[in-house]
């Protein structure tokens, strides 16, 4: 069954008021689902597994704090940036996608959950300026590609437990894309098995990717 208990698996302290962010995930997103399909609807079945906690594997490889400004680059439908607000209330996140209707979608869920430290634009991720100590995405394109994309969007100055860099969750078979990414001038690059962290079969061959400076 499909519900916040696999969260509570593996992140046992969630508080009262993330616990009831989290359980009204679900709704929201089949609500505004059935308006502008952001989320594969047979994949609604398993929204918290493949959705959530998928997300919240960044988590596992780094716990963000109050001083950080973290981008979603290439958000979609609010992943994994929605769920690592929900977890890490002191951390801002700005979520970004070129798709207008993806971000209205996430500017309504942002809004229903009264989530302070998310702002969300339509923007090419090429074109954002400024810098941030982590850019997280799910996916979006190419490892290589991506990283050469925002990897100068990266602050120099690192105040969390590793190093300031981009989080990517990827699956299946990327050491082609790994192997490209690492010839990238400068640019260090660390694979965490995201089955190190959570023991469900659909995690086998998922990844948390840390590339950094």
């Amino acid at each position: 069954m499909d519900s916040i208990d696999i969260l509570l698996k593996y992140f046992p302290d969630l508080t009262d008021e993330q616990i009831d962010r989290f359980s009204s995930l679900k709704s929201l997103y089949e609500y505004w689902n059935d308006k502008i399909n952001v989320i594969s609807r047979k994949d609604m079945d398993n929204f918290y597994l493949h959705h959530v906690l998928h997300s919240l594997a960044i988590a596992k490889v780094a716990g963000f704090n109050c001083s950080l400004k973290v981008m979603d680059a290439g958000t979609g439908g609010g992943f994994p940036g929605i769920p690592l607000a929900i977890l890490f209330p002191g951390t801002e996140f700005y979520l970004v996608d070129s798709i207008g209707k993806k971000i209205k979608v996430v500017n309504k869920v942002v809004n229903n959950l009264q989530l302070k430290n998310v702002c969300a634009e339509q923007i090419r991720m090429e074109q954002v300026k400024g810098t941030f100590d982590f850019i997280v995405s799910r996916a979006v394109t190419d490892l290589e590609k991506f990283v050469k994309w925002t990897i100068d969007k990266i602050s120099g100055v690192s105040k969390c437990d590793i190093e300031n860099g981009i989080l990517y969750l990827k699956g299946g078979e990327i050491s082609d894309e790994i192997k490209r990414t690492k010839r990238i001038k400068k640019v260090n690059v660390k694979l965490h098995g995201i089955n190190k962290f959570f023991s469900e079969p659909y995690f086998e061959n998922k990844y948390v990717v840390h590339v950094f400076k």
